[in-house]
């Protein structure tokens, strides 16, 4: 069993898939892929007869490249890692981090596919998805990718606490394209698990991992926000980002605010979690224009920030 972390943030106990899985899963794909091809290869023949014997290999070229290399790379990137093999044999391709690949991810293992199992009939590639801990084939080890095991129930083990409420979409102007994957993973593993830390060793490692992010994100962690909640906020706004690139505009929603001993978790009590308006500007990237939120308004029609004020 090995965990694994999505791009939303969330915590999956996921098995990554051995050799017998993924190989039945290539096979059924290898047979979708050249009953494609040789259907293809029928209707070319047939309507290219007149053509020359050059013209004529060409064609049958371009129909192998786009048909046995092409067509698994435009799935696997339009699908998010789940092929028809992949989806028959409930197994799908993921990041190192966890979160969906993208078009490198597939275009390189679709590259390396055509030496590793077409070329070599698949020997290569078993070889290595045999001796890789995580029955990794070459492709996976170059684009960083891994294919795993769909199929297992969430738990809630690794569940991640939202960040407070006045934090929800402080963020939004960060340029996160800068964050290295093994940032963010490093960042939610904490997360998931800073309540099983010593709270000085907790302490330390959120600050450590706080000040890489800003150094990545090129703004400073806001004075008065703990840590490990601006760690929570930014995961958030990542999390927001790639929901509305996966799934729509529409589609991205912010978490439920966290009951009102949730503050807690972060180390710090409610009352550290409740700065004046004017100390927590919202936080934008370096160069950005600034927005009003709200200075000027009466009292009465400020937003409010979900925490009840101490007696």
């Amino acid at each position: 069993m090995s965990e694994l972390v999505t791009g939303e943030a969330v915590a999956l106990e996921l098995r990554p898939a051995r050799l017998p899985s993924r190989a039945l899963a290539v096979l059924l794909d290898l047979v979708a892929a050249m009953a494609l091809y040789v259907a293809v290869t029928i209707v070319l023949v047939t309507s290219t007869a007149s053509l020359d014997e050059a013209a004529q290999t060409a064609l049958s070229i371009a129909t192998f490249v786009l048909v046995l290399v092409g067509a698994p790379i435009a799935v696997e990137t339009l699908s998010h890692g789940r092929s028809l093999g992949k989806l028959a044999c409930g197994l799908r391709v993921v990041r190192d981090d966890g979160g969906p690949i993208r078009f490198r991810h597939a275009l390189v293992r679709g590259l390396i596919a055509v030496i590793e199992i077409l070329m070599t009939f698949g020997i290569v590639a078993c070889i290595a998805s045999f001796v890789s801990a995580r029955g990794r084939r070459l492709g996976d080890v170059f684009a960083g990718t891994l294919v795993v095991r769909e199929r297992i129930p969430v738990t809630r083990t690794g569940f991640v606490p939202p960040p407070p409420p006045w934090l929800a979409g402080r963020f939004s102007g960060l340029d996160l394209s800068a964050v290295p994957d093994g940032l963010w993973l490093a960042v939610r593993q904490y997360l998931t698990r800073m309540q099983q830390l010593d709270p000085q060793v907790g302490s330390s490692m959120a600050e450590r991992l706080a000040a890489d992010l800003a150094e990545r994100t090129g703004a400073p962690v806001p004075q008065g926000v703990p840590a490990a909640a601006y760690l929570a906020a930014v995961v958030q706004e990542r999390q927001a980002r790639e929901s509305r690139r996966a799934f729509g505009s529409g589609a991205a929603s912010a978490p439920a605010p966290a009951s009102d001993g949730a503050p807690a978790v972060y180390g710090a009590p409610a009352a550290a979690y409740r700065p004046p308006a004017a100390d927590l500007p919202p936080v934008t990237a370096p160069g950005a224009a600034s927005e009003s939120h709200g200075e000027g308004r009466p009292a009465g029609d400020r937003p409010g920030t979900g925490f009840v004020p101490p007696a």
